[in-house]
């Protein structure tokens, strides 16, 4: 199996993020997690690693707001310039704005901190100065995936970081600074019809917001039940697209304690939901903080439990970009997702 991997991901390690209740604690989607995918991928007789090709901005911008991809772009640098003990001591640092805007009312304003709180969501959206650049790799590598899926008619691994579905058109969430799958769902719409299943613990809300109004991209996303889970705003059942895209997005939010027997029942409609859309395409978001015992996930889903999921994806026999999204139980990490991917190969 292909994958595409890039090491420019080691720039962006945000020295701490905030969590709940204001505590600073260690960055959790750090580069640990690609070092424990990385060897257990080696353990294996498949996985042929590949540097990414640039595609350049196009692919996107396709699907991004371009004065959000000019904030990440210029994010750090202008706060360097405009802050000195930042400058002094810039490894110490991550920009996160103290406001936050109330979208309904709000636009961008000329400040720095402004701008941070109008295009950034929440405090795990830490921007250090390579995040920019780490993005930019990521992206590169699902499209990279999309373009091997288009051509070769195989399934791909996009090893992606950071991940990218909390991502919206025009702001950062949940580490996740450009929305991968959805670039490269996106620029598979062009060759054929698409559908992106979410696999990740959290609601897929940046893709849910990306194509909540298309018909040519179906979005379905199985997760934690918004009502007591990360991103508390999206992800309810009864989201299911507007306009041209009503009927076209599903999501499955799930109760706590969910483990593999209920997973898979929800797996099993959703699947059967792409088989009657027909795609030519398939896009997953392959987050595997579903794991027993992950520190950011409250499921149970175990290591046979992946292995089935996998095997099902894979029977709908379609072209498939994998895009790495969540999973931060990290001893597991490496072994959990290539038992998903045996599947694919």
């Amino acid at each position: 199996m292909k994958i595409f991997y890039s090491e420019e991901h080691r720039k962006h390690h945000p020295p701490f993020e905030v969590f709940d209740g204001g505590k600073r604690v260690p960055y959790y989607e750090n580069p640990d997690r690609m070092d424990r995918i990385l060897s257990a991928l080696a353990k294996t007789d498949w996985a042929e690693l590949t540097k990414p090709a640039d595609f350049g901005l196009d692919p996107i911008l396709a699907v991004h707001d371009k004065d959000y991809i000019n904030f990440l772009a210029s994010c750090w640098a202008e706060w360097l310039a405009s802050d000195s003990e930042v400058a002094a001591a810039p490894e110490q640092h991550a920009f996160l704005p103290a406001t936050f805007a109330l979208r309904r009312k709000a636009r961008p304003t000329s400040s720095l901190h402004g701008r941070g709180g109008y295009y950034i969501m929440d405090l795990s959206a830490c921007i250090v100065a390579g995040t920019y650049k780490a993005a930019l790799a990521s992206a590169n590598c699902a499209m990279n995936a999309a373009e091997s899926v288009f051509s070769e008619q195989l399934s791909v691994f996009a090893l992606c970081r950071p991940p990218g579905h909390h991502a919206g058109r025009d702001y950062a969430a949940g580490y996740c600074f450009i929305n991968n799958a959805s670039v490269a769902a996106n620029w598979l719409s062009a060759k054929g019809k698409v559908a992106l299943l979410d696999i990740d613990y959290h609601a897929g809300n940046g893709a849910q917001d990306i194509f909540y109004e298309r018909n040519d991209v179906l979005t379905i996303s199985i997760h934690g039940d918004p009502d007591y889970e990360y991103p508390h705003y999206a992800g309810f059942a009864d989201e299911t697209g507007a306009g041209a895209g009503l009927g076209f997005h599903k999501n499955f939010p799930l109760p706590k304690d969910t483990g593999d027997e209920g997973y898979l029942t929800a797996l099993n409609e959703a699947l059967e939901i792409i088989r009657n859309f027909a795609p030519n395409y398939l896009a997953l978001s392959t987050g595997m903080d579903t794991f027993d015992g992950d520190p950011l996930g409250k499921f149970h889903i175990t290591r046979e439990g992946f292995a089935e999921i996998g095997k099902r994806i894979a029977a709908l026999n379609l072209p498939t970009a994998i895009i790495m999204e969540g999973g931060y139980a990290n001893e597991a990490l490496g072994t959990n997702i290539v038992t998903l991917l045996e599947n694919f190969k």
